[in-house]
C-alpha cells in the first residue's frame, strides 16, 4: 500500500466519497473514515493530510458531530470543508451562527489571500457551489480571512503558520470552477505530497499481495461477467493463474452474446490461464421463475438460486482456501464500514461471509478502488475495452427489465430488442452516449396491424438516462430520427412486439430500472 495518505473524516456529507475520489484524481492515496475515530488511531495511520466534510448539522447544536480540539494540534495539514470549516472555527474558538442569508448554489466567491497556498493560480473572481445555513460570523484566532462572497463575509480562513483551511464551499463539485484546482493545491502543494499513487503500481503491487497472502492455496471466484468481477478474475489470473478456479453461471438473463463474450475473455481460448467453469442454468431459473411477476419476489428466487448452484460447482471442485469478492470501496462506504453518512443500502459483498461454501477466508482486492479506478485496473490488466467500460447491469439481469413472469419468449424478446437499441445508438454519431441506456419489456399487449393482421403483441419500452452518480438521472434526448430508426427495426425484426415506447421518467421520483 501506498505510504502516502490523506484521511477524510466525514461528518455525515453526502459528497464524502466524491472528496476522497478528487484526492486520489490527484495521485494521492485517500480513505474515509468517521468523525468518531479515535485521535489516536489518526495518529498512527501518520496521514499527509486530513480533510474534514460538510454534513446537515448546526456544529454549536448539542450533540452535533464533533472533534477534540487535539486534531488541530498535530502539526497535520487539515482542510475543513463547509460544516467542516465551520467546525474547525467553533473548536478553536470562533463563532458560527445561523446565516441572515442562504447561500446555495453557483455563488461569485471574492479571493482575498492564500494567494501562494490554497489558492495558487486561482482568480481573484472565481465561482464556487455554496450549501449553508449556517454561517461563519467571527474566526478563530489566529486565522485570517482569504475569501469572501457578497453574502458570507468569510467564505473561506486559513491559519497559514500551522497549516489549517476552512472553506465555506465544495471545491470537490464540478459547479466549483477551480475546485480541483484548490484541492490540488492542498493535497499536492501544502500537504507536500509526491502524487504517486496511480494504477500500474497498484496493480503491480496487488499482484504481489496475493501471491504472498494466497501462497500454494486454491481461490474460488463467481464470476458474473461485469466489471467489478472480471477484473478481479484478471488481477487474481496475473497473480496466481491455475490456482484459481471462476466459476460463471449463466442465468440465462443476459444481454444478447454476453455470457459467449465472458468465456471468450476467460474460457479455454481466452486470454487467462485459469480454471473456467460456465454454467448454463436458464432452464432452471426459468423453471423456477415460472408464474412469479412482483420485482422482489424475482430477485429472491434469482439470488437464492445463483448460491445453490454455486454451492453445487463448489463441491464438484473440492478444497477452496480463499473465496475471492468483487468488493470495491463505495460497498464498503455506504454499507457504514468506512464512513459516517447515512447506510444508503446493504451490499451482498459486504460484512457476512457465505455459510454455504467453505473455505478459510474472503479475498477482496479492489475494496480500496472506486469505480472508474477498477475501470483504469481493468485496461492496465488487458481486458477489453468492451467489457471494462460495460454498462451498469443489475444482479437479477433481464429478471427485472421484464416486467411480470419471466419466459424463455420474453427473454429472448428483450435481448433482440436491446440489442438493436444498443447497436444503433453505438452508430448514430451522437457526441455522447447516454450513461446508461438499455430496452426493457412491458407487460402490456396491445392491438396492432401488421401488413394486412391484426397482432396481439408486447409493447417494448427504451429507458436511457443522463447521471454522475445514478443517485440521480434525467432521461437522455436522443434524436428523434434515431429513436423513429430503432422503433423500426424492433417492430420489424423483433417477433411479438408491434409498440415501442420511450420513458421519459427522471430520478426520482422513478428509479433508473423498471422493476
Amino acid at each position: 500500500m501506498d505510504k502516502e495518505l490523506v484521511v477524510v473524516l466525514d461528518f455525515g456529507g453526502q459528497y464524502n466519497q466524491l472528496v476522497a475520489r478528487r484526492v486520489r484524481e490527484c495521485n494521492v492515496y485517500c480513505e474515509i473514515y468517521s468523525y468518531k475515530t479515535p485521535i489516536d488511531q489518526i495518529k498512527a495511520m501518520n496521514p499527509k493530510g486530513i480533510i474534514l466534510t460538510g454534513g446537515p448539522n448546526s456544529c454549536y447544536e448539542e450533540g452535533a458531530p464533533t472533534y477534540t480540539r487535539e486534531l488541530f494540534e498535530l502539526g497535520i495539514p487539515i482542510l475543513g470543508l463547509c460544516y467542516g470549516a465551520q467546525l474547525m472555527m467553533h473548536v478553536l474558538g470562533g463563532k458560527v451562527e445561523k446565516a441572515p442569508v442562504r447561500e446555495y448554489g453557483k455563488t461569485n466567491t471574492f479571493i482575498d489571500g492564500a494567494k501562494d497556498t490554497l489558492f495558487a493560480n486561482i482568480p481573484a473572481e472565481t465561482i464556487v457551489w455554496m450549501s449553508h445555513f449556517d454561517y461563519i460570523s467571527k474566526v478563530a484566532p489566529g486565522f485570517e480571512i482569504i475569501a469572501h462572497t457578497a453574502d458570507c463575509p468569510v467564505a473561506a480562513a486559513a491559519c497559514e503558520e500551522k497549516k489549517l483551511y476552512a472553506i465555506q464551499f465544495h471545491p470537490e463539485v464540478l459547479h466549483t470552477v477551480k475546485g480541483k484546482e484548490i484541492l490540488h493545491n492542498f493535497v499536492r502543494g501544502i500537504c507536500q505530497t509526491e502524487g504517486s499513487w496511480r494504477m500500474d503500481s497498484f496493480v503491480e503491487n496487488t499482484i504481489k499481495e496475493i501471491r504472498e497472502k494466497v501462497g500454494d492455496g486454491k481461490v474460488l471466484l463467481a464470476l458474473s461477467g461485469g466489471v467489478d468481477s472480471s477484473v478481479l478474475a484478471a488481477l487474481l489470473a496475473k497473480a496466481i493463474g491455475k490456482q484459481l478456479t471462476c466459476v460463471f453461471v449463466d442465468h440465462g438473463l443476459l444481454r444478447k452474446n454476453e455470457g459467449d463474450e465472458v468465456e471468450g475473455v476467460f474460457g479455454p481460448n481466452g486470454n487467462f490461464d485459469i480454471n473456467f467453469v460456465r454454467v448454463n442454468a436458464a432452464e432452471r431459473y426459468y423453471a423456477k421463475l415460472k408464474g412469479v411477476e412482483e420485482p422482489e419476489r424475482k430477485r429472491k428466487i434469482i439470488g437464492e438460486e445463483f448460491i445453490r448452484v454455486f454451492e453445487e460447482e463448489a463441491k464438484k471442485i473440492g478444497r477452496v482456501d480463499f473465496l475471492a469478492q468483487g468488493t470495491i470501496y463505495p460497498d464498503v462506504v455506504e454499507s457504514g464500514l468506512g464512513g459516517e453518512s447515512v447506510v444508503i443500502k446493504s451490499h451482498h459483498n459486504v460484512g457476512g461471509l457465505p455459510d454455504y461454501v467453505d473455505f478459510k477466508e474472503i479475498i477482496e482486492p479492489l475494496r480500496s478502488l472506486f469505480k472508474d479506478e477498477v475501470r483504469k485496473a481493468g485496461l492496465e490488466l488487458g481486458l477489453p475495452e468492451y467489457l471494462v467500460f460495460r454498462q451498469p447491469f443489475p444482479g437479477p439481469g433481464l429478471g427485472i427489465r421484464i416486467i411480470g413472469e419471466v419466459t424463455a419468449e420474453k427473454v429472448r424478446i428483450v435481448q433482440d430488442a436491446d440489442y438493436i437499441y444498443r447497436t444503433e445508438l453505438a452508430n448514430a454519431g451522437l457526441k455522447k452516449l447516454p450513461d446508461q441506456y438499455f430496452a426493457a419489456l412491458s407487460n402490456m399487449r396491445s392491438v396492432g396491424v401488421m401488413g394486412d393482421e391484426r397482432t396481439y403483441d408486447y409493447a417494448v419500452v427504451l429507458r436511457a438516462v443522463e447521471t454522475i452518480d445514478f443517485m440521480t438521472a434525467e432521461a437522455s434526448e436522443i434524436p428523434f430520427e434515431v429513436l423513429q430508426k430503432v422503433m423500426s427495426r424492433i417492430i420489424n425484426e423483433v417477433k411479438g412486439v408491434n409498440r415501442v415506447m420511450y420513458d421519459l421518467t427522471s430520478k426520482p421520483p422513478g428509479t433508473v430500472e423498471l422493476e
